[in-house]
């Protein structure tokens, strides 16, 4: 009888992928872990010119004279300051989100498209997280001295409600989603939900490709919209049913223990943290913008001033926000484990996923830099788990 062995095994899974791909890997990965800091700077250059430039001071002015309406005035700062950086940081974003995919060979979109997708996208953020920033200066006005403990759970409310919009009126902008054809996969899919009692009409694929050539699927929205989403980039890729019940395995560990929903519990008590730390460095930070004629923390016009301050804190905190994910994914594999048993499949899944995240970093670059466990260290954990629990021949 031969012994099965763990590490061997592992190792025989990321050996299928030869060491130039492995390095190219590292490489991505790595220059990715730069692209903070320099995404950083960026945001920081951006908010000070236009704090420089007063043209929020401008606006909030002119809307000003004619009636006093802060919900208004602040609606309509918060909506032109996002437009504003959107356009400002273009440049970068074309790069980080475009010209580096492609690259690396991660994207076959044209450079129209994506341009054209991000015009969405700002345009639908800008609505958005303006509509959020007017309530925000709401609470400010009205509770000057707390407003950041209610913050978290303005935030609570906002992120709920995205979570739940997305999947109906957001996603199905940018991509094509269709059930499960009718076949083995979805014959498949269905026995795995109605076994975990997870709704088998969630189940979902979409035309990933059409973005990305990454390997991947997701879990997305809440409640009643919440959905099983793969992308056709896993077919292409030759997905075969093992891999479908270990990667989709993984996503109804997500729907199944509510990680959206503790995750954005969790955010929001970040948000406390941040928001008072935003109340007592305001008016240094803003003072060293040059942010003269900002007249304090309620005016919208201090934005740029917020967001300099909430990027140094997004910053410093990444660590903590990945390792939250971490755990969450963590556990997703470990519900696919324990309740379909396909340590192969998704090992197999998982070794394609290697071109995007390199399989093998030092745990401190894991812990600072990861917002999913090493692939290595995910398929070791699979291997482990299939010498402890053998399939029956």
């Amino acid at each position: 009888m031969v012994l099965f062995d763990p590490a061997a095994a592992t190792a025989a899974y990321l050996a299928q992928l030869p060491p130039e791909a492995h390095a190219k890997a590292t490489a991505y990965t790595q220059g990715g872990h730069w692209l903070l800091l320099w995404g950083f700077l960026v945001s920081v250059l951006v908010s000070f010119l236009i704090v420089r430039s007063g043209v929020l001071v401008g606006l909030r002015r002119r809307m000003e004279r004619r009636k006093p309406r802060p919900v208004l005035v602040s609606l309509a700062v918060g909506v032109v300051y996002l437009l504003i950086d959107g356009v400002l940081s273009l440049p970068w974003s074309a790069y980080a989100g475009w010209w580096r995919q492609k690259q690396y060979g991660l994207t076959s979109q044209a450079f129209g498209g994506w341009l054209g997708e991000s015009a969405i996208s700002l345009a639908i953020s800008a609505v958005a997280f303006g509509l959020f920033l007017m309530a925000l200066y709401a609470l400010i006005r009205r509770a000057p001295r707390t407003w950041w403990l209610w913050s978290g759970g303005l935030t609570a409310v906002f992120i709920t409600i995205l979570m739940v919009l997305s999947p109906i009126y957001i996603e199905p902008i940018f991509n094509h989603y269709t059930p499960a054809p009718a076949g083995p996969v979805r014959d498949q899919v269905v026995a795995m939900a109605k076994a975990n009692g997870i709704p088998a009409d969630k189940i979902f694929v979409y035309n990933g490709s059409k973005q990305s050539n990454a390997y991947t699927a997701n879990v997305s929205g809440l409640f009643g919209s919440a959905r099983v989403a793969m992308s056709d980039t896993m077919f292409k890729q030759g997905a075969d049913l093992a891999e479908v019940r270990g990667v989709v395995g993984h996503e109804m560990g997500h729907y199944a223990h509510y990680h959206s929903l503790w995750i954005a519990g969790v955010m929001s008590l970040l948000a406390i943290v941040s928001f008072f730390l935003v109340d007592r460095l305001f008016a240094p930070v803003c003072a060293l913008l040059g942010g003269d004629t900002i007249k304090g923390l309620a005016d919208p016009a201090g934005l740029p001033v917020l967001s300099v301050i909430l990027a140094v804190l997004s910053l410093l905190g990444t660590p903590v926000t990945n390792s939250l994910i971490r755990i969450a994914e963590s556990d997703a594999d470990h519900y696919s484990l324990e309740h379909f048993n396909e340590p192969d499949g998704l090992s197999k899944a998982l070794v394609k996923t290697i071109e995007y995240r390199a399989a093998t970093p030092s745990r401190l670059e894991e812990v600072l830099f990861y917002d999913h466990p090493a692939v290595g260290a995910r398929i070791r954990r699979a291997m482990d788990w299939k010498a402890a629990h053998p399939k029956a021949e």
